[in-house]
């Protein structure tokens, strides 16, 4: 893995920690580590979500209750609100995952076939 170089009191310190995700745009999430699945949690109310190498899909089993405990079960916990993702709910998602295909989340018709769907077969 590549390492970062984090700044601080002007000295540059090395950060072993690389997420397995980019942010782009408003509402774009890039998926780029494959041994690593994103749990994606929106809102308080709405279904939890995962994106694995096979795609994106809603997340069945229990959250992991901290991020050692995401670590260990090869997940990383992804909240769209914290102040490093988006900063706020969303209610439509862009999921690119890693098998070449991004996904439509749509967070105002959960429980429909519209909820996850394939946005562009081929996004790169």
């Amino acid at each position: 893995m590549a390492q970062q170089n984090i700044i601080k009191n002007g000295i540059s310190v090395m950060n072993n920690y690389e997420k397995a995700f980019l942010v782009s745009g408003r509402n774009t999430l890039i998926h780029k580590q494959k041994k690593v699945d994103l749990v994606i949690v929106n809102d308080t109310g709405d279904p939890v979500i995962v994106a694995t190498r096979h795609g994106v899909k809603i997340f069945t089993e229990e959250v992991p209750s901290s991020k050692a405990d995401a670590k260990a079960r090869y997940l990383e916990l992804v909240d769209i609100a914290s102040s490093d993702v988006f900063s706020e709910n969303k209610t439509l998602l862009f999921v690119q995952a890693l098998n070449n295909k991004e996904y439509k989340v749509d967070y105002s018709k959960v429980g429909t076939d519209l909820f996850i769907r394939i946005h562009q077969e081929n996004y790169i």
